[in-house]
Parts: C-alpha cells; structure tokens; sequence
C-alpha cells in the first residue's frame, strides 16, 4: 500500500486543484493500492491530525477550479517551533501524525514559508515532495510558479479597463497590484497593460521623477498616465529608513496601501486628478489560465514519478521549458527578485515606461 499525505499551505491561488489531480492522476495511473491522506487547512491539519480520506474520483473535474479543495492557512515558519497555547510541539505533533498513519511521504503545495517547513520536516526524517504555488514568482530554483500567469492575466484586464475611463477622464490612475516583496506580477501586468509607470519594491522611486514622467506625457498631448504600483513599492527616501524607523514612519503615516500614499504625493503637485483602483484578491481567484493547468498538470504528474521511484526531498520546478527537481536545501529560505538589470526592465525602458527611478 502506498500511503500519501497533501496539503497546501499559505496563500491560496489558482491552479492548486489542478497541480493535486497531476499527482494524483500520475500516482493512480501505476498503482491500484494508493491511499490519499488530505490534511485540512495546511500544516494546522498535520499538526492537529484533521485529516480526510480521498480517492481518484475527489481529483475528477477540479481542473479548472479555483482555490484549494482541502483549504489553506498561514503558518508562519519562525514560530513552527513555538509550542502553541495548550503547550504542543507542533513539529512533534507533525511528526506524530505522520508516523501514526504510516504514510510513505508527504507532497506539499506552497510558496516561500511553506517551503521552509517542509525542509524542516525533510531534516527531521520525513519523505517530502513540494510543488511550487504562489501568484508571486519568488520561489528561488523554478522559472515559473503556477498561480503567477493567472494573476497577471487578473492584473493585466484591470489595467486594461483603466485605459478607457483613465482617457475618458484625463485622469492619473494607480492600480495597485499584489507583491510585497517582488514585483514580478507588476513588472509583467504593467508591460502587458500598457502602463505608463511601473513601481517595483526592487527600485526604490523618487517621486519628482513619476511626476515629470507624468507631466511629460502631458506636454506629447497625452490625456492619461496609468501607473502600476506593487504593494511593497517604496521610496528612495524610504529605502533608506532602517526597518524600525521605516516602521514607525508608516505607523505615524496611516496610509491604507502605498497606492494611497503615492496618490496624496502626485496630488500635491500636480493638477491632474488622480485615482486609485486596487484589484486585491481577485488576483488570486476564479479559474486558472490555460498555462497555469498545464504547468501544474506538468509538475503533479512530475512529483508522482519521483513518489513511485521513492525519490524524495526534493521541489519539482521548470526550468528553460523542461520539468527537474531542486533539492529542497537548496530552495528554503532563498528569494526570487527582479533583477533591475534585467533584460525584460531594459526592454521595457526602450518603449517609455518609467520605473520612477531616474
């Protein structure tokens, strides 16, 4: 009997189903003796042994849908080894859980702090398979991460429909897009939507230069400026700021996003109105993109022959077209960023776009 526990854990995104159906189906299509173990909520289902027994026929028909089927939840890394309020080792109390259904390995579906733990529990003994979700691509070792394009296409349709009232109206728009740390959805939204200016948290922006690009287009007859904005954009003031004081200053400021900071700055100097659309989790819902279900169908199915050959530890990934493992040493605990020499940044200054940045 070959016994497989799932989960998915962090943030939820498009194409999860779809990756779990690609292990499923890939495991089922060579053995009949399969038992599918899905821990509820992430790793709190592991921690806390709630669990449901799955079949093949509960990975029919999810293909094309949203969300997770055994639902999600933030574990924050830091605090695995913290025992929780009734005094519980939840390291220990995964462990048990393992070991007390006598599972052959575990395939763990998440980003960055996801896959953190699962290297944990890689190191504390356990057989461990990671897929790699999240809309931000920051997963270091992959080229791409399902949920990303799916993301951008959300991204992307609402800087889209900006266009229009943007014109109508000779307005300045701010669409703030998902990315705290990485601006990979904005850089990609932003060049795919037409976006005029595009700020990433991996270039700081002065706000003189926005407003002269701004007022630039206006002198060339432009009616509009569109700026794409990710979450964690900052200054180059800001960036400065050790992470204390840049907490304090935001505290003290009370912006509800950075969307709104940049708005009061453009307005206090310049004329133009200025508006501000924040598309938020839509980006993360609805039904996968035709790439995110092939890409996940393409790693579940991948992370089903390492299971049937007993290879385990690793993260399955994409690399230059091509589907490979990456030890899970080598992935936890690394950030994927924009690189501001990048090609795709200096392409995307050949055609006009601002990065705010000079």
């Amino acid at each position: 009997m070959l016994r497989i526990g799932m989960l998915t854990s962090g943030g939820d995104c498009q194409a999860l189903n779809a990756a779990m159906r690609g292990v499923v189906k890939g495991v089922c299509s060579k053995r009949n003796d399969v038992e599918i173990y899905g821990f509820m909520d992430g790793y709190k289902g592991l921690i806390y042994s709630n669990f449901k027994m799955l079949t093949s026929r509960d990975f029919s028909g999810i293909l094309t849908r949203g969300g997770t089927i055994l639902g999600t939840s933030r574990q924050p890394f830091k605090l695995m080894r913290v025992p929780d309020e009734n005094g519980l080792d939840k390291v220990e109390a995964m462990k048990h859980t393992y070991h007390k259904l006598n599972l052959d390995c575990l395939v763990i579906l998440g980003g960055n702090g996801t896959h953190k733990t699962a290297n944990l529990l890689r190191e504390e003994g356990l057989n461990v398979i990671t897929l790699p979700k999240t809309i931000d691509n920051d997963l270091w070792g992959t080229d791409m991460t399902f949920g990303f394009q799916s993301a951008v296409d959300v991204a992307t349709d609402t800087i889209d429909r900006i266009h229009t009232t943007a014109t109508s109206h000779s307005r300045v728009f701010i669409v703030e897009v998902m990315g705290h740390k990485v601006g990979w959805v904005t850089l990609h939204a932003g060049v795919a939507g037409g976006a005029d200016i595009i700020l990433l948290p991996e270039i700081p922006y002065d706000i003189k230069v926005v407003v002269n690009a701004i007022r630039k287009r206006a002198e060339e007859g432009k009616r509009f400026t569109i700026i794409a904005v990710a979450e964690g954009a900052i200054s180059k003031e800001d960036a400065k700021l050790s992470k204390k004081e840049f907490k304090e200053k935001k505290a003290k400021e009370n912006y509800p996003s950075v969307a709104y900071e940049l708005a009061e700055r453009i307005q206090k100097k310049m004329d133009q109105e200025v508006r501000i659309t924040v598309p938020g989790h839509t980006q993360r819902g609805g039904s996968p993109c035709p790439y995110d279900r092939v890409l996940a169908t393409r790693l579940g199915a991948a992370a089903a022959e390492r299971i049937l050959e007993g290879d385990y530890g690793y993260m399955m990934a994409i690399r230059r077209g091509e589907i490979t493992k990456v030890p899970l040493a080598e992935v936890a605990g690394k950030l994927k960023t924009v690189d501001p020499e990048a090609g795709i940044i200096k392409e995307a200054r050949m055609t006009g776009i601002s990065f705010g940045d000079k």
